[in-house]
């Protein structure tokens, strides 16, 4: 029986990776001694935002991290709708009494303001943010198991990277992988994870099956 299953935001609830990049590469131009590369910034996804800017800006890094939050407000009008079916997903969770948290990358202040433009802010029974020194998603699933008393096999994360699928299954729990952003590449994820899915009525089918079991399993 599954009783919690949590999501990643980026990539995963929004197409907001876009919009992340246009407006993180704005914002450090100004402070770096060289134009980044898309493979630079990758490379710093999974801290947040005041890590990433860290990461790459030596000096004023603080105006830097400024200026990243003034353009990610002003190019949210980018993304403004969740991926079609996601609020149906999160509302039939909940209707079944699964507990679903927000365990995201992001930090607290993009957190608030891409849940805000979604109409999301009231949505997760639980927000768990990335760290700026090291990636701590992993530990954030941990800790929510141990707060709700909630078992391994009775938990799933929806994530969209690579990195997710790998996170999961080093601490024996099942990652279902999102693919179905326009730049997601199913196929690799797939190699990695069995668990992969192209649309979100896909995973919703599945996870109508899995949260009808009586007794839990391991998948």
């Amino acid at each position: 029986m599954i009783k919690m299953v949590g999501f990643d935001l980026d990539g995963t609830i929004c197409d907001s990776l876009p919009m992340c990049m246009e407006a993180f590469m704005n914002a450090v131009i100004p402070y770096t001694d060289h134009e980044l590369s898309e493979k630079e910034i990758v490379s710093t996804f999974g801290l947040n935002e005041a890590g990433m800017v860290k990461a790459v800006v030596k000096n004023d890094w603080e105006a830097a991290l400024d200026r990243f939050y003034e353009n990610y407000q002003n190019l949210h009008d980018m993304c403004i709708t969740p991926f079609e079916g996601i609020r149906e997903l999160i509302g039939f969770l909940k209707q079944n009494q699964i507990i679903v948290p927000l365990i995201t990358g992001k930090g607290e202040k993009t957190c608030e303001i891409t849940l805000t433009k979604l109409g999301l802010n009231q949505t997760f029974d639980d927000i768990l943010y990335e760290s700026e020194k090291y990636r701590c998603k992993k530990e954030n699933i941990l800790y929510l198991l141990e707060k709700y008393a909630i078992e391994k096999d009775e938990f799933f994360y929806i994530g969209d990277t690579l990195q997710d699928a790998a996170d999961c299954h080093s601490i024996g729990v099942t990652c279902l992988s999102a693919a179905w952003a326009e730049y997601a590449n199913p196929q690799i994820l797939k190699d990695c994870n069995p668990y992969t899915f192209e649309s979100v009525a896909g995973l919703k089918k599945f996870l109508d099956i899995a949260v009808k079991q009586d007794e839990p399993r391991n998948w």
